[in-house]
């Protein structure tokens, strides 16, 4: 289905917040604004997003669906996901071939179709778990698609994520998402806080705060940017820059006697953990 007349596909978001933002964004400059649709409840944030995306359609969540998309993505809050799901499932039951894609977090998508329609329609459905940075372009996204979505829909969501994505992880079993969860969707903040307690030491060793801080970014992207063009793995990487008997060799060792490798395996399997009690918690209504 293409509901638009010059075949580019029309996307609406239900939520203007900061992730339907940045997918928004990445594709308002590359698609015909009038194919771009969004509803937001909230005054000031429909303001911002009115002054500027113009020429994208603003509406209510019910004359949104109404008006038909070819894809519909739902960018609300997981905690208010079953009420708006519930609350548009009889206008969306008018465009059975609509493609639905879901960015909240940990809401499974059985319960999404069984919110969508109580008699067993299977919507085409497609959860993703992006990252943060996607709203500069520099997005990770793990996605899922049930049975009924088709081979061009997936190809059509690969189409859209890549505007704000990097790098896009399909994965086949639904529970990984909660795995991609633990790493890439809350990995951002991992990285914030290595990278603050760089920015304090390089101070409390008696830099300026503005040549830590800078010192501390320029060396994260040039080691993430190195990491990425290298054909050596991760491991064959830190051993070429630790020397023996160094100084790389001391930090190094340093991190390793505080046991850091667990210190990260623990973080990743608390967010993992916390995504599949959220499933559970959100998903009972």
């Amino acid at each position: 289905m293409m509901t638009s007349s010059n075949d580019t596909p029309v996307i609406a978001f239900i939520g203007g917040g900061n992730m339907a933002e940045a997918i928004l964004g990445g594709l308002y400059t590359q698609v015909p604004h009038h194919t771009l649709r969004f509803s937001e409840p909230y005054a000031e944030r429909l303001q911002y997003m009115t002054q500027k995306y113009p020429g994208v359609m603003a509406t209510d969540n019910n004359d949104l669906c109404a008006t038909g998309a070819d894809i519909l993505i739902l960018a609300v809050k997981p905690q208010v996901l079953s009420t708006v799901i519930q609350n548009l499932a009889p206008t969306l039951h008018l465009h059975p071939n609509m493609l639905i894609i879901s960015i909240a977090a940990g809401i499974q998508s059985e319960a999404i179709l069984r919110w969508l329609n109580p008699v067993g329609y299977q919507a085409p459905l497609v959860r993703i778990m992006p990252n943060t940075p996607a709203l500069i372009g520099e997005g990770a996204v793990g996605l899922f698609a049930t049975a009924s979505v088709t081979q061009s829909q997936r190809d059509l969501t690969e189409r859209l994520l890549r505007t704000v994505s990097k790098q896009l992880s399909w994965v086949e079993t639904e529970s990984l998402i909660d795995a991609v969860t633990g790493m890439s969707g809350s990995g951002p903040a991992y990285f914030f806080l290595v990278m603050e307690a760089m920015e304090q030491a390089g101070i409390a060793a008696g830099l300026t705060a503005e040549d830590s801080k800078a010192l501390t970014l320029q060396t994260c992207l040039g080691a993430a940017r190195m990491a990425q063009e290298s054909t050596d793995d991760l491991a064959t990487l830190r051993r070429k820059v630790t020397s023996p008997n160094g100084t790389t060799e001391a930090a190094v060792k340093s991190m390793e006697n505080a046991n850091i490798r667990q210190l990260i395996h623990d973080a990743v399997f608390a967010a993992t953990d916390r995504s599949k009690e959220l499933a559970e918690e959100l998903g009972r209504a």
